[in-house]
């Protein structure tokens, strides 16, 4: 089978970003199938071109690069404009390359418009992979507030689920959202992966990460701003530090609109418990994740983001950390049902500081997880099962067309 897989932040270990589209993709070439990526260059990714349109490979799958550089740091209109040249750019490719089946893999929405022009104009079979809610997300958090662009998105996100074929949703959340709301052919659940082999393999060694000491920090990765509820973080840490337990640190790895504004906070108050780093591959992110007191997947209190599937998350479980987050959706069930971790309050930094404290004072909790959460990430987020089981789905519309 081949399989053109439009997705715009593609990134291997070796990046600091998302690798589901790469792990995926990698298990589907070792089953026979032909694999074709259309990508943009993301600066979180570890993707670099020299050409304006570069082909290479990874583990057997064709990446075709599109030299559009894309950075969260950047204006909303700049960032609009790199979707659209993506969005026109590749849509020569979802016209001209030999395809069996389309995958389009969203946000930005934008990436909707090669497939659906490749469904149309030459009858291919069209799979919408919906990694967040839109526009319903945008809407919510104030990024849509014109009536007439909200109109438009909603009927272009309509044509999307109508014409695809198989819709992929990243949590049952989004499942369910989509599946009441739209009333596609056909929904699918399947979560970011963890990389078991990866995250599993224990190493204890801290002598690259100064200031940290083991199972005395909680750990943040990604974006740093305000959908991601990153001042929530600050403000516990600056609680910490004014109780007299600064002993407890508050890392953030990453990049995005807060990053320097916390820094600044951090360093004017003498927040010394509060770290941000830079970037850091994935690969090299193993340490720091397993020897974390606790793993933090904040976001703002908005009922949108009650469905987000954070890489995080997964990656986290995989590594045996338990985890503070502060949804109402399935994450908060997960971590209920499978005593995985913590659902706080996301107004309230005294919450996130106490609990901090608790574990800290509990750390046969911390140590007596490490071995169940795993089992837990193997038996749920294993890479390879849900690439075959996504591959699976693929082969059953390929057959039925």
């Amino acid at each position: 089978m081949q399989i053109l897989y439009f997705y715009q932040y593609f990134s291997t270990p070796n990046g600091a970003w998302g690798t589901r589209v790469f792990e995926f993709a990698s298990e589907w070439v070792k089953k026979g199938h032909e694999v074709t990526v259309i990508t943009s260059v993301y600066s979180k990714s570890d993707l670099k071109a020299t050409k304006f349109i570069e082909d290479q490979y990874f583990s057997g799958i064709k990446v075709k690069i599109i030299n559009i550089q894309i950075d969260n740091r950047k204006s909303k209109i700049s960032r609009i404009w790199t979707f659209l040249q993506y969005a026109f750019i590749s849509s020569y490719f979802s016209l001209k390359l030999s395809a069996d089946i389309i995958i389009v893999s969203s946000g930005p929405i934008t990436v909707g418009i090669p497939g659906l022009l490749a469904n149309i104009f030459r009858n291919k079979i069209m799979v919408f992979e919906s990694r967040d809610l839109w526009p319903e997300g945008a809407i919510e958090l104030g990024v849509i507030k014109n009536s007439l662009l909200e109109k438009l998105s909603y009927w272009f996100i309509k044509l999307c689920y109508k014409r695809a074929k198989l819709v992929v949703a990243l949590s049952p959340g989004m499942k369910t959202f989509i599946e009441n709301k739209y009333f596609p052919k056909k929904v699918i659940s399947i979560t970011n992966a963890a990389n078991i082999e990866l995250f599993g393999i224990k190493n204890d060694d801290l002598s690259n990460f100064e200031g940290v000491t083991k199972y005395k920090y909680a750990i943040y990765t990604g974006n740093i701003g305000e959908v991601n509820n990153s001042e929530w973080l600050y403000n516990a840490a600056l609680i910490l530090k004014s109780i007299g337990r600064d002993d407890i640190k508050i890392v953030l790895i990453g990049d995005g609109q807060l990053k320097n504004k916390l820094i600044n906070l951090a360093n004017e108050n003498n927040v010394t418990n509060f770290l941000v780093w830079d970037l850091i591959p994935k690969k090299n992110l193993v340490a720091l994740i397993q020897n974390s007191l606790v793993s933090l997947v904040p976001l703002s209190g908005s009922p949108i983001l009650d469905t987000s599937s954070p890489n995080k998350f997964f990656e986290s479980i995989a590594a045996g950390v338990p985890i503070i987050q502060n949804t109402n959706g399935w994450m908060k069930d997960f971590l209920q049902f499978h005593n995985a971790g913590f659902t706080l309050n996301p107004n309230s930094p005294n919450d996130l500081a106490d609990k901090l404290i608790e574990l800290d004072n509990n750390i046969d909790y911390r140590v007596s997880s490490i071995d169940r959460l795993k089992k837990i990430a193997a038996d749920n987020f294993n890479k390879n099962t849900l690439a075959l089981d996504f591959l699976n789905e693929l082969e059953k519309i390929a057959i039925n067309k």
